[in-house]
């Protein structure tokens, strides 16, 4: 059986390597599977880490074709996805493609594959903001429609697809592969170099700030940068040139904030397990907060995360400077244990499912 991966963003490529994990442990344990793994690589988001040294420190499969498509239009970028993908999966033949989250590679892998009547494979599936202003919002809708088998990271995630009309025996909760992620990197955390040299004393807030509906607002930016500052702790922000320079003309006083470039997985890793909060606008960055322990203050309107605010573990407050300054500054959290996103076992149910779909419809 063959299995086309498409991926387009590090964030996928950590998701992805928990599947290819599962299907190295799957034909160790069963040689006659002969499960094979055709990755590629769109280029959406491009990485200058992404090296070589990237795969090797991470255990990732490196890609079979790297197409370097990134930049332009949303429907550019993903119609040339799409044709170049389509012209990959004409010449290897899988019999499934698998596509991961949210992103134009995601929409445009599972299009292809749909139009060649090849079935998709949709993991983390369900997941809605209900906010269609957000690209993300529209790819994830349209590839749930599109695809064979849905694979919903929580039970949340299974209602939303039931209230859309998706046939309930396509859709299987399995956990989340990112928690999978989490469990097999956290023994790699490793501290900044520049980490010591901040003598931060007790306590730190780590923040991410990415999303273009924050950085592409100065007004929202300012007031998210004002909230920052008056945190009871100080706030360590890796933070894009390209954001860098916008908030250099906002004139914020930025002392209790401390800008340093982005880092790698292993150092994310390594802040999220030693900060005391976490404000972030990532969806994943929000689930890792839960994973490490940690309360997550969310600097959007709304979030596909919904279960970890019904929970209180997670707390809303967009740009506004009050909530964002009332969420800092909040020392009783709840505590909240439990498998809301499985037992760290979902990338090897969801290729057992694959798998016994594939006999099912007479594969060999």
């Amino acid at each position: 059986m063959k299995l086309v991966t498409v991926v387009g963003a590090r964030p996928q490529f950590i998701k992805a390597a928990t599947i290819s994990r599962a299907i190295a442990q799957y034909n160790e344990r069963s040689p006659v599977a002969n499960l094979r793994e055709v990755i590629i690589h769109t280029g959406q988001h491009y990485d200058a880490n992404m090296s070589d040294i990237f795969f090797d420190e991470m255990k990732i499969p490196k890609p079979n074709y790297s197409l370097g498509i990134g930049g332009g239009s949303h429907g550019a970028m993903t119609g040339r996805q799409l044709e170049s993908i389509e012209t990959i999966l004409l010449e290897e033949k899988p019999n499934y493609v698998l596509v991961y989250g949210d992103t134009n590679s995601t929409l445009a892998g599972a299009l292809a594959a749909a139009k060649l009547h090849i079935p998709v494979v949709h993991i983390e599936s369900g997941l809605r903001s209900f906010n269609r202003d957000m690209p993300e919002e529209i790819n994830r809708i349209l590839t749930d429609h599109i695809s064979t088998l849905l694979f919903a990271p929580t039970g949340m995630a299974k209602i939303n697809l039931v209230n859309e009309g998706v046939p309930p025996h396509n859709i299987y909760v399995t956990g989340d592969v990112m928690y999978d992620a989490a469990l097999f990197y956290q023994n790699s955390a490793k501290k900044p170099v520049w980490f010591d040299e901040l003598c931060l004393g007790d306590g730190f807030v780590l923040s991410t700030i990415h999303r273009a509906e924050n950085t592409n607002d100065l007004e929202k930016l300012g007031s998210i940068f004002k909230g920052l500052k008056l945190s009871r702790l100080p706030v360590i922000l890796p933070l894009h040139p390209r954001t860098r320079d916008r908030i250099s003309s906002l004139a914020i006083d930025m002392k209790n904030i401390h800008i340093v470039d982005p880092v790698g997985y292993f150092e994310m890793v390594w802040l999220e397990k030693n900060a005391e909060i976490i404000a972030t606008d990532s969806g994943g960055v929000q689930k890792e907060a839960f994973f490490h322990g940690k309360p997550c203050v969310t600097l959007r309107d709304e979030t596909e995360w919904v279960e970890l605010v019904s929970s209180g573990f997670n707390i809303l407050t967009g740009a506004s400077e009050q909530k964002i300054v009332a969420a800092l500054n909040l020392q009783d959290w709840p505590d909240v244990t439990g498998a809301l996103y499985g037992e760290g076992d979902s990338a090897i149910r969801i290729l057992e499912l694959v798998v016994c779909h594939f006999f099912e419809q007479g594969g060999s």
